[in-house]
């Protein structure tokens, strides 16, 4: 701490010569560290992962978030795992899906949270559900008390790979998507791909919008992945061996490691583990986005507005396709990307069943999405632009004429794919 003018202190503790003092200045650090673990069958009453911080401890009480989806396929197996291990709990059902997004949501949970009584210090609160159940909780626990600890089990791809491996919480307002929320990673993130085989098609598309996301801008190998394997990964819900491994932001990819040795993990398991160490090599040292020039904004400078325009039409990867669509075809129009290299882009979309174009991807939603977007990064555009496959430049003089051609371009080059 600094102040403007020199003190002496005296015996007493209190500052006894100088001029007053009229400005202090404070700086102070707070390190962060959280875990991502795979772990399969997590559900399982013989698997003490959920509980391993507290094995052994008596009285052990958990309070549970779940939305209306999970706990009908897995409700009675939540319940029953706690039961078994002896673990006073309850239970709260919240309604799923994006449009339920809402403060109301957050106020709901830490409603249950008082009721419940929770010892912010001992008892984690425990999310399991998709994308929207995590931010809400995570919301809400970062408000409770000011901060009580949670954990997260996403049960969805998107979940798996994007919503839960970082440290943004937030909820919907006033029409904009994630317009409030705050920075607070969960103490662990518990990632388990048996949730995958209850999804729906649609859904497991909509995870690898992200997955696809990472490759366009920093991984063309997980790219060529996706392009060799990405129908029989969305056939199969990407269930493969799991590594069964603990991730940390600075671990070095299994993948490599066996590369290293002439060894390959499965495509499912190699993909997943690229995608996540992907996003984690960004977010850690900027995980306070601090740098606004964040190469996973990606695919979500349009896609925000696009999205809760169309809402419940698209759901959020879905929304990211459609703008990294848009966006690839800005950058072979500026000779960033070739004829070739975009036609592999949307094919690969068009494998993983994802949408390059929509009827909200016009200048009158595109345009206002722009200037919000400025403004969401501190004045300028700060548009990530993919170059070649794999790579990716930072651009800020996009006009209203390049918006319409690409969004034109883009919907003639659809229309055409789809004949």
């Amino acid at each position: 701490m600094q102040q403007n003018t020199q003190t002496t202190r005296g015996n007493d503790g209190l500052f006894a010569v100088g001029s007053p003092v009229t400005h202090w200045s404070v700086q102070t650090s707070n390190p962060v560290q959280y875990e991502i673990r795979a772990s399969e069958n997590l559900l399982d009453p013989l698997n003490p992962t959920i509980l391993e911080d507290a094995v052994g401890t008596t009285g052990l009480r958990r309070f549970v978030v779940t939305d209306t989806v999970v706990d009908s396929l897995y409700g009675e197996r939540i319940r029953a795992y706690f039961t078994h291990h002896g673990v006073e709990h309850r239970v709260l059902v919240l309604d799923d899906g994006e449009s339920h997004k809402s403060m109301d949501a957050v106020l709901r949970v830490a409603k249950a949270m008082d009721d419940f009584g929770i010892d912010r210090r001992r008892e984690p609160v425990i999310a399991i559900g998709g994308g929207v159940l995590m931010d809400i909780v995570g919301f809400a626990a970062s408000l409770y008390r000011r901060s009580t600890p949670f954990i997260r089990i996403p049960t969805t791809l998107i979940g798996l790979v994007d919503a839960g491996v970082g440290a943004k919480t937030g909820v919907n307002h006033n029409g904009h998507k994630n317009r409030l929320g705050t920075y607070f990673p969960a103490d662990r993130t518990l990632l388990d791909r048996t949730f995958l085989t209850t999804l729906d098609d649609r859904h497991i598309s909509n995870g690898l919008a992200e997955i696809l996301k990472i490759a366009l801008i920093k991984d063309a190998r997980l790219f060529d992945l996706l392009e060799q394997h990405g129908t029989g990964l969305l056939r199969d819900k990407l269930q493969s061996p799991a590594a069964g491994i603990g991730l940390t932001p600075a671990d070095a990819p299994v993948g490599q490691r066996l590369a290293a040795r002439g060894l390959h993990l499965d495509p499912a398991t190699e993909v997943v583990e690229r995608a996540i160490h992907g996003m984690l090599e960004e977010l850690q040292p900027n995980l306070w986005e601090k740098v606004l020039e964040r190469v996973v904004d990606y695919g979500h400078t349009f896609s925000p507005t696009i999205e809760m325009n169309a809402l419940p039409a698209l759901l959020h990867g879905e929304a990211v396709a459609v703008d990294m669509a848009l966006t690839t075809v800005m950058a072979e129009r500026r000779g960033l990307v070739s004829a070739y290299q975009r036609e592999r882009i949307l094919g690969v979309m068009n494998r993983l069943a994802l949408p390059a174009w929509h009827p909200q991807c016009t200048p009158d939603v595109l345009v206002p999405a722009l200037r919000d977007t400025v403004r969401h990064r501190d004045g300028q555009q700060r548009l990530p632009l993919p170059v070649g496959i794999g790579s990716a430049v930072f651009v800020n003089d996009v006009t209203e004429a390049e918006l319409a051609a690409a969004a034109q371009q883009l919907a003639e080059v659809s229309v055409g794919a789809n004949r």
